[in-house]
Parts: structure tokens; sequence; C-alpha cells
């Protein structure tokens, strides 16, 4: 799959967020080994910590169906503002990704791409915690 169809993935899950509160729609699509591709959307809630975050619900239903393999994921907003993921979904990425794991953010006319490891250095992994 293309850099840009995978955006466009992301661009259509934000159209189901729940954002009343905040009005920020994101959508994720998060592509695995095999080539599937799990998207998610943001869906807030009144007590902001029980929201949802695109990315993790896009790996939420990948996990679901037994996939544990990611490539990489693309992340749009409304806004098309190159929105990264959050320090909580870089962390959840670390659990299944290694630092080279792509990260591809919708510029609107653009798309701009990082790894999971410059996007969080020194990450927490299971190593650490023996």
């Amino acid at each position: 799959m293309e850099d840009r169809e995978l955006i466009e993935r992301a661009r259509e899950a934000h159209q189901t967020a729940h954002v009343p509160y905040s009005e920020y729609p994101v959508g994720a699509a998060l592509e695995t080994a095999d080539g599937s591709v799990y998207t998610g959307c943001n869906i807030e809630n009144a007590n902001y910590s029980n929201s949802l975050h695109a990315e993790g619900v896009a790996v939420a239903h990948a996990i679901h169906d037994g996939q544990t393999e990611f490539v990489r994921v693309a992340v749009s907003s409304a806004k098309r503002d190159g929105v990264t993921p959050c320090g909580r979904c870089r962390q959840t990425f670390a659990e299944f990704c290694d630092e080279d794991f792509v990260v591809l953010c919708d510029e609107g006319d653009g798309i701009a791409e990082y790894t999971l490891g410059e996007l969080l250095p020194n990450t927490i992994t299971e190593d650490m915690l023996d």
C-alpha cells in the first residue's frame, strides 16, 4: 500500500470520531506485516482520562484479530496539521514495534515521516522490567 493510500484510510477513520469536547477528530490506519490495515478514531469522554486515542483503537482492533506485527501507522486530523501520536500511543507502539516502525503524519499537501525511535527515544521496554 502506498503512503498516500494509508493516509487516506486515516482520513476516512477520523470521519467517525466522537469529539464533542475538543472538536479535534483524529484517525489512524495501522498496517500489519501481512498487509492488513486496521483503523481507529478518537473517542472522547467527559472524563478526559477515559478517552480513547485513534492509534490505541487501531492497535486494539488489530490485537483482537490476533495481529501483533506492525509495519507502520498513518495519523491524520481533520485539520491535517501533521499531528503525531502522543506519548501514551508511542509507548503502546513500543510494546509491539521496534525503533524503525514508521509513523506517517498527514500535513495536508504532504506527509511527514518519522520512526518510532525518533519520536520516542530511550523508551521503556520489557527488558527494563526485569
